[in-house]
């Protein structure tokens, strides 16, 4: 998978890097979602919920075309999302 960091939508801040960031769609338990809104459908962005190899949780908007994502929006987890990730990832666990 391909990153297009040229002109980033968004500031990094010190919490987290390109790389982390990367890394959070390298997860084997990162969950994609697919967006439910209009506004998001139409504009073709998905949501990723991973943990970077640090263990930092992302979540992350972003568009792809299949070949390059590019990442819109990245920050840390918030305590739901948090909670989701360890849900999903115990329900994953176990199968």
């Amino acid at each position: 998978m391909e990153f297009d960091w040229n002109n980033p939508a968004f500031e990094i801040d010190g919490l987290m890097t390109q790389r982390d960031i990367e890394e959070s769609f390298e997860d084997p338990f990162a969950v994609r979602l697919m967006p439910d809104s209009p506004r998001f459908s139409v504009q073709a962005r998905f949501f990723n919920l991973g943990r970077s190899a640090s263990g930092t949780g992302i979540m992350s908007v972003y568009r792809t075309n299949g070949k390059m994502v590019r990442v819109i929006l990245a920050r840390g987890f918030t305590a739901e999302e948090q909670f989701f990730y360890q849900r999903k990832l115990n329900q994953m666990l176990a199968q």
